[in-house]
């Protein structure tokens, strides 16, 4: 089960569009663009296509960039994906996450912050029954608005559906990603 890497002889102009949402023109190369993407760019016209989502809910998104990247990580955790841990544990770090916080996402409940446990519960919630109740969705919303509380469901959502990629490709994590 898996898929490699694209073969460097096998990156056209075709992966060069799919990647150019994401990715400035000196890495679109598979030495350069790391494993997750040299995997995807195998359909360069559904990596096009996702990477507009995506890119929104990294760069555009909402969601304060340490919400974000606590909520991927329990996800994560959740899903048991390798690739989307240690990306995402590094990107924590760089959006504000303390050790501690990294090791609450892989532990629910341990969270200093009241907001941080509600926010990993709510991605178990999530998770769990495709949905949030009522009272999660108002307890968001004492700190989140509207727009936020959508970037939210769609952050745990797209990246759910990344760590079923990654793992059923069994996409490995970059030797320089970040943290165990």
């Amino acid at each position: 089960m898996g898929l490699s890497p694209l073969p460097e002889d096998q990156w056209d102009d075709e992966v060069d569009k799919a990647l150019a949402r994401m990715l400035p023109a000196e890495r679109r190369n598979p030495a350069q663009a790391g494993n997750a993407l040299s995997v995807l760019v195998r359909h360069p016209a559904l990596t096009r296509a996702f990477l507009g989502f995506n890119v929104h809910l990294q760069f555009s998104s909402t969601l304060e960039p340490r919400l974000r990247e606590l909520a991927v990580l329990r996800v994560a955790h959740r899903r048991d994906c390798d690739y989307e841990w240690q990306h995402h544990a590094a990107m924590g770090r760089a959006a504000g996450l303390t050790d501690a916080d990294i090791e609450a996402a892989r532990r629910n409940g341990t969270a200093a912050d009241e907001f941080d446990r509600l926010v990993l519960d709510a991605v178990d919630e999530l998770d769990e029954k495709s949905a949030l109740s009522d009272e999660t969705w108002t307890a968001l919303g004492a700190r989140l608005d509207d727009r936020q509380r959508m970037d939210f469901v769609f952050t745990v959502g797209c990246y759910a559906t990344l760590a079923m990629a990654f793992n059923t490709f069994g996409v490995a994590p970059d030797p320089t990603a970040g943290y165990p």
